[in-house]
C-alpha cells in the first residue's frame, strides 16, 4: 500500500520561505511524474508544481519563479522550495502522482500571514 507523508509546513510572514518534503513508501517513485497540490479553504485542490520522471518541472502561473520542485528518486523523496510566500499561498499542501492516483496523505498546512 502506497503511503505519502508530507511535512515542513508552518506559519510564515509574507516574503518568507518554507521547504516542504514528501516521502513515499510502497511504490517505485522514479517511474512516475509527481506533483505538489494545494487546497485552500473553500477552494478545490489544485496542482501547483509537477516534475516528470526525467526531472522536467512545470509550475502554475501563480507560483512560477517562486517555487521549485525537486525529486530524489533514490530516497523516494520530493521537495517543494517556496520563496517569497504570499498570503494567497495559504493552503494545505499535498503530494501525489500526476494525475493523482494514490490515496492522499494528511498534507501539511502552510499559513502565510503577518
Amino acid at each position: 500500500q502506497v503511503q505519502l507523508v508530507e511535512s515542513g509546513g508552518g506559519l510564515v510572514q509574507p516574503g518568507g520561505s518554507l521547504r516542504l518534503s514528501c516521502v513515499a513508501s510502497g511504490t517505485i517513485f522514479s517511474f512516475y511524474a509527481m506533483g505538489w497540490y494545494r487546497q485552500a479553504p473553500g477552494k478545490q485542490r489544485e496542482l501547483v508544481a509537477r516534475i516528470t520522471s526525467v526531472g522536467i518541472s512545470v509550475y502554475t502561473d501563480s507560483v512560477q519563479g517562486r517555487f521549485t520542485i525537486v525529486r530524489e528518486d533514490a530516497k523516494n523523496t520530493m521537495w517543494l522550495q517556496m520563496n517569497n510566500l504570499k498570503p494567497e499561498d495559504t493552503a494545505v499542501y499535498y503530494c501525489n502522482r500526476v494525475p493523482p492516483s494514490y490515496a492522499w496523505g494528511q498534507g501539511t498546512q502552510v499559513t502565510v500571514s503577518a
